[in-house]
């Protein structure tokens, strides 16, 4: 399938998704929207895609946030615009969110707005030392979206969120490594090798035991200590009886390495 805004690449059980827009920084509009969503959706029911990198197109930026030249231009129906684009956004950020596969955010350069928000969606995010992280929202009278006021407070507490959304205070990638945003800031010459070596050793692990992993983080801080003890349980005698978990057993006591088939 062709995109228009957005590129895709399906590489040993890898699915490399790219923002491409680099002329606008990689700035989100209707169809990058509805793109992300239709690849969102086949990074879904594809068993065979193991682990999922998202990043940006060129050098200068990760995702520059929503297009807002795009709004100026057509400010007597920017709410309906807006709407469009969080609509499919947001789809795709649940996706992204539910499915088995791990998301790698490999951040190259401006995380603003939106691009924010891409970065702390992701189960994991690796950004060279040249990335900027910006709220930007309020700096033009708007609130923010992207799941940025679910996943941040959850990533980096509530009064560090609270900054970034109230003074919009740029992070280098450093203080985002810091804050607890980012996993990993290397150069900009060892971030695609960097994070194609952590998307491949997840794409050989187990599909059933990472979505499992991604379901009890995702449900931990809104539920009580013992119904996610519970939840626990139940997602662990699932994995313990899964053909993964068997073979991963197997593995163990015969001092291989596990073949796990992702089920």
């Amino acid at each position: 399938m062709n995109y228009q805004n957005c590129r895709f690449e399906l590489r040993d059980n890898v699915a490399w998704i790219t923002l491409d827009r680099p002329e606008s920084l990689n700035a989100l509009n209707t169809t990058m929207a509805k793109e992300l969503l239709a690849i969102a959706n086949r990074c879904l029911v594809d068993d065979s895609i193991r682990s999922v990198v998202l990043t940006g197109s060129g050098e200068r930026a990760f995702c520059a946030g929503g297009d807002v030249h795009a709004f100026a231009e057509d400010p007597e129906h920017i709410e309906l615009l807006i709407t469009q684009i969080t609509t499919d956004l947001h789809a795709a950020i649940s996706r992204f969110a539910w499915m088995d596969a791990p998301v790698i955010a490999m951040v190259n350069g401006v995380a603003a707005g939106a691009g924010l928000s891409l970065t702390a969606c992701c189960d994991l995010a690796i950004a060279a030392d040249t990335a900027r992280f910006s709220s930007a929202y309020t700096r033009i009278g708007f609130t923010p979206d992207g799941s940025s006021t679910y996943f941040l407070p959850r990533l980096i507490g509530h009064r560090r969120a609270a900054e970034l959304f109230l003074t919009n205070r740029e992070l280098s990638a450093h203080e985002a490594l810091d804050w607890g945003l980012l996993n990993q800031v290397v150069g900009p010459e060892q971030l695609r090798d960097t994070v194609a070596a952590v998307a491949d050793r997840l794409a050989r692990g187990s599909a059933q035991a990472h979505g499992g992993v991604k379901r009890l983080l995702m449900m931990s801080s809104t539920d009580s200590l013992e119904s996610q003890m519970e939840r626990e349980t139940r997602q662990l005698v699932h994995a313990s009886g899964s053909p993964d978990g068997r073979e991963g057993v197997r593995a163990f006591v015969h001092h291989r390495k596990p073949a796990f088939n992702g089920q």
